[in-house]
């Protein structure tokens, strides 16, 4: 078993990357056993889709590396390694250019909700980023990759070009990655509005809690996060047409490793002026170590860059051989 999964190395790292992605990353690598791999990296070669400068990409990539080692991932039991450490991405990915096909990306919906209307403006990355997906996972022939909901279609198309490549090369050559669910899949959204994504683009610092906020600043926070004049529901059926309130039970119940319908049995009744002080206590109890081991870590780049090139080694090493295989299957002299 080799479970493969990537995530953006953004600034401001906040609930909804540590609830969405990192715990569920610390899970699986505490889950491991005998043979089975958990390779982890820092998808920068995607992040440039977006304009970004130089000194705050690399900070991004190591606040990045800071926190996911601060959450629990450990380098020694895990492979954990920034993808442009690694040419086999970028190598691997040309070669898949030829067996995508441009009705397959057509038909990617996370494409068109990012250009909207300005199609013609939007990066070629932008466009091909399910192919370098793609060359991500089957490179190391990954058997496991977890997806949320709006990444089945890109596993899909993963799949879909294996399985062209060994049947155009008549070689079996990719393995076919199966998805994982994780167990608590936690969408975050923001404190300032139940409908939209947790996100460090929304320009109130208010709408997240970021993994550097002191425990004041928390609570405050939570204090201050939208909701309803409603008392909690006694299930969380109750919660419909609510969303800040859906939210923050949400977060209380992913924090506590309960159901929604626990903590509307446990809280029915009450406002938020009693459950609010409540979620701000569990917060800081979960983030304050993570945040100290964050901080301290963050401030050691030499450290921290010996932590990426470790897993990179590690990364090509497990790279090297599909993808000179890719090449010798498709007539490729090197």
């Amino acid at each position: 078993m080799r479970v493969l999964s990537g995530i953006q190395p953004t600034g401001n790292l906040h609930l909804g990357n540590y609830l969405g992605a990192i715990r569920n990353w610390v899970r699986m690598q505490d889950e491991m056993t005998g043979d089975a791999q958990c390779f982890f990296f820092l998808a920068d070669m995607h992040s440039i889709t977006v304009h970004e400068g130089r000194e705050q990409r690399i900070r991004n990539v190591r606040d990045m590396a800071a926190a996911l080692v601060a959450a629990g991932i450990d380098p020694d039991r895990s492979v954990l390694f920034n993808q442009a450490r690694v040419p086999a991405h970028a190598e691997l990915c040309w070669l898949l250019n030829g067996t995508a096909r441009i009705g397959w990306l057509n038909r990617m919906t996370q494409f068109k909700d990012k250009v909207g209307k300005d199609r013609e403006g939007a990066s070629i990355g932008l466009f091909v980023y399910p192919v370098l997906q793609a060359a991500d996972i089957l490179v190391y022939n990954a058997t496991h990759v977890p997806v949320g909901e709006d990444q089945k279609q890109h596993l899909e198309l993963a799949r879909d070009i294996a399985t062209k490549f060994n049947t155009d090369f008549g070689v079996e050559l990719f393995t076919l990655p199966d998805p994982i669910i994780p167990r608590e899949s936690a969408r975050i959204m923001s404190l300032r509005d139940g409908t939209a994504k947790m996100s460090k683009s929304d320009p109130s610092d208010m709408s997240r809690v970021n993994l550097t906020d002191d425990d004041d600043a928390i609570v405050q926070k939570v204090k201050k996060a939208k909701t309803d004049p409603e008392p909690l529901p006694e299930t969380a059926e109750g919660l419909a047409g609510r969303p800040e309130a859906n939210n923050l039970v949400g977060i209380y119940a992913t924090l506590s490793g309960t159901t929604a319908d626990a903590v509307c049995a446990e809280f029915a009744g009450k406002g938020f002026g009693a459950f609010k002080p409540a979620l701000g206590e569990l917060l800081v109890e979960t983030l304050r170590p993570i945040r100290t081991r964050f901080m301290e870590l963050r401030t050691d780049d030499a450290a921290l860059d010996a932590i990426l090139e470790k897993g990179a080694a590690k990364a090509a090493a497990a790279a090297d051989p599909t993808l000179r295989a890719a090449y010798d299957a498709m007539g490729l002299m090197r």
